[in-house]
């Protein structure tokens, strides 16, 4: 193959990943214009339009879909070799991304980088926080963690933190102006703060089970975020009841800033996970932190 062609193959990647000129043109280093060239150029060799292009998106034809499915993997497969060729170093090296949730990324992640990083300053870590579940692989993150029961079943999980409960919480000022709920079915009298899902842009559905029992309410209130932290603040100024991991609320329960219901309705969820593709060979970096975030029961 030319290797005007092949230097060709990768602008085109770039910019049906990205669906976005500009965004490609920022990875690959070269200007816009000079990438929108190297595309219509490729697209005149092949005799074939591969993207369509609007003011506002760029998108793949089918011809530039089945090209991009075709030579991806291979491209991929490619890069990863290369990446494996750390393995050669004293010391691991490399940018891992990873896609988490707030939560996880404050109680979990956060302390065992701040032990694990100083000791290894050629190591970067780019961590992005949302609640929707992504295709790790297509959006080219090296790993996610998601509680265990959202992780596809075709991905290696690695437990990285115990089983945990949420908790519905409310301030007793708010409390002072409704009944406290007896059942997930109570909710729907009440003003809830809602988390928006990213993915879906949907409101994240409160879950309960009890006596071998399942609800899922569809909790809705005049507060949706997209942040534990500010449902939290919401939730600790007396406007709504929150759904939240109960370790983020425990000393508010505790003092009485906020108070607990439907305890008995939420049982143990399973956990944090790290996940990744399978086929994904690990780098030096990505071994050393997936034994630095291996979950080691104590006791």
């Amino acid at each position: 193959m030319a290797r005007e062609t092949m230097s060709d193959l990768i602008a085109f990647l770039a910019v049906a990943r990205e669906r976005s000129f500009t965004r490609a043109a920022a990875q690959l280093g070269v200007s816009q214009p000079a990438l929108s060239h190297t595309v219509r150029t490729l697209e005149a060799r092949l005799g074939l339009r591969l993207l369509t292009r609007t003011t506002r998106s760029v998108a793949p034809t089918e011809a530039g879909e089945r090209l991009l499915q075709t030579i991806g993997p291979h491209f991929d497969g490619i890069e990863a070799s290369l990446a494996s060729l750390t393995a050669l170093r004293e010391k691991p090296a490399g940018t891992l991304r990873l896609t988490s949730v707030e939560h996880a990324t404050e109680t979990i992640l956060t302390p065992v980088l701040a032990r694990l990083l100083p000791n290894y300053p050629d190591i970067g870590i780019e961590i992005i926080n949302e609640y929707g579940l992504i295709d790790i692989v297509a959006e080219r993150f090296d790993a996610g963690v998601r509680l265990g029961e959202q992780v596809a079943k075709d991905m290696i999980a690695l437990r990285i933190g115990p089983d945990f409960r949420m908790a519905v919480v409310g301030a007793p000022a708010y409390f002072e102006r409704r009944q406290l709920p007896r059942t997930p079915h109570d909710l729907t009298g009440h003003a809830c703060i809602s988390l928006r899902l990213p993915t879906s842009g949907g409101l994240y559905i409160w879950p309960f089970a009890k006596d071998g029992r399942e609800l899922r309410v569809r909790a809705e209130g005049p507060l949706v975020f997209n942040s534990v932290a500010q449902m939290h603040r919401m939730a600790q100024a007396g406007l709504g009841l929150a759904h939240l991991p109960e370790d983020v609320v425990q000393e508010d329960v505790a003092t009485g800033r906020l108070v607990r219901v439907l305890a008995d309705w939420c049982p143990p969820v399973s956990g944090y996970h790290l996940y990744y593709p399978s086929r994904r060979q690990p780098t030096p970096a990505f071994s050393l932190l997936i034994d630095a975030l291996r979950y080691r029961k104590i006791g």
